[in-house]
């Protein structure tokens, strides 16, 4: 993977760049994810907030009540709808993987919520592998 990384809306009317190594590559298969995808599943890359820099219009936040009674907001842009991130919590950004421009380098480690991933969907050995949330 080469830094930076950049990303944005399918519009162009938000851009990103990412100026550090992200700390983890995960899938998200709770069924929130899959309608909000339309796919079997979300990908997310996890970065530091301090390396994560938004540019273009402001984007609209929109929130939902998860599983976990959390409520969790994600940011969309406010032409065409696209889901690229959500904001910082806990010094961290979580970026919509297929949001990036270069996409070739992703290869999750991760996967959370996998009590509702499709029955096709396999895991690499060694992979963590999680039911519902990952602790932490």
């Amino acid at each position: 993977m080469k830094l930076p990384q950049t990303g944005g809306c399918l519009c162009g009317k938000i851009s990103y760049t990412i100026t550090e190594a992200p700390q983890l590559v995960y899938t998200c298969h709770c069924t929130a994810c899959q309608r909000l995808t339309s796919s079997a599943f979300s990908t997310g890359v996890i970065v530091a907030e301090s390396a994560f820099q938004l540019s273009g219009i402001e984007p609209r936040p929109l929130q939902r009540l998860a599983d976990s009674g959390r409520t969790n907001t994600r940011w969309v842009c406010p032409e065409c709808a696209t889901w690229f991130a959500s904001p910082p919590r806990d010094g961290l950004i979580r970026v919509r993987a297929g949001t990036l421009d270069d996409t070739s380098w992703l290869r999750p480690t991760r996967h959370i919520w996998t009590r509702s991933k499709q029955p096709w969907v396999t895991f690499a050995e060694g992979d963590e592998i999680f039911p519902v949330q990952a602790p932490g």
